[in-house]
């Protein structure tokens, strides 16, 4: 028997929030369509492109994908992804709370000082700045914040802050000085925030803070920098079967950090 949790907007579909599956030895692709006969013909049914899928706690993006093979007594989460906003801003619900992403201008003389500034006033959100050229696209800044929220509820953060350990994780270390070294904010460079939080007051933090905004979240591709920063070789990237293997990767070396 496999056990289905089903998070967020999932529940609606199934007007549940657990399923138990009676099969073992099947794929999440397989478990993914056999789930379509359990949504009730008056309800929308589950976007599967716009969801985290994890097996036992761990997103399957760092396992083998659709194609990873589930076993008696799994329990495989379901998340939906969903994200939206203007054009200075991505937006996405994870796992029960909203995760937004904005790039500042490197005009900001002072941006460790912006950054502990808006702490202050907004002391319910969890707020991170990560060098720009650290994150690889929106995917990869999804799974390290779903990989987050994942530990803050299963109470394995690598730090007793949710901000801290999103900022180790995208630095893929456990040493808090190293990863404000490598990918914390600096003057002179690009800073991604990233937020946490009520989506009322991630829109009043935006409205305050949107003139010192760039308009493109990811204008971008840093692929071979992180390649390089990381170390990561073609070799390795070959070895993950994926449709997108460094963010993938990235994610592995993330989830990894708290063994």
């Amino acid at each position: 028997m496999i056990t289905v949790k089903l998070l967020g907007g999932a529940k609606k579909s199934f007007s549940s929030d657990k399923l138990e599956i009676q099969r073992d030895d099947i794929t999440i692709s397989v478990l993914l369509d056999d789930l379509k006969a359990y949504i009730p013909a008056n309800l929308s049914q589950l976007d599967q492109n716009n969801i985290l899928v994890a097996v036992n706690g761990v997103d399957s993006s760092v396992l083998q994908g659709k194609e990873t093979l589930l076993k008696n007594g799994d329990v495989v989460s379901i998340i939906p992804v969903v994200h939206g906003g203007r054009s200075k801003r991505l937006q996405f619900d994870l796992i029960n709370t909203t995760a937004e992403l904005a790039l500042l201008k490197k005009t900001i003389k002072e941006p460790i000082k912006f950054l502990e500034s808006i702490r202050e006033k907004y002391p319910s959100l969890a707020i991170q700045g990560i060098q720009a050229p650290y994150i690889l696209n929106m995917g990869h800044a999804k799974k390290i914040i779903a990989i987050s929220l994942s530990a803050k509820k299963a109470g394995t953060l690598l730090s007793n802050r949710l901000e801290t350990d999103v900022l180790m994780r995208f630095a893929c270390t456990r040493q808090i000085s190293d990863a404000i070294s490598k990918v914390g904010v600096k003057t002179n460079t690009n800073t991604m925030l990233v937020m946490i939080g009520k989506k009322p007051l991630l829109e009043k933090l935006f409205n305050e803070i949107e003139d010192l905004l760039e308009n493109n979240v990811f204008s971008k591709d840093n692929s071979k920098f992180i390649q390089k920063e990381f170390e990561i070789t073609q070799k390795e990237l070959d070895c993950v079967i994926s449709k997108t293997p460094l963010e993938d990767l990235l994610a592995e070396r993330s989830t990894t950090l708290f063994h």
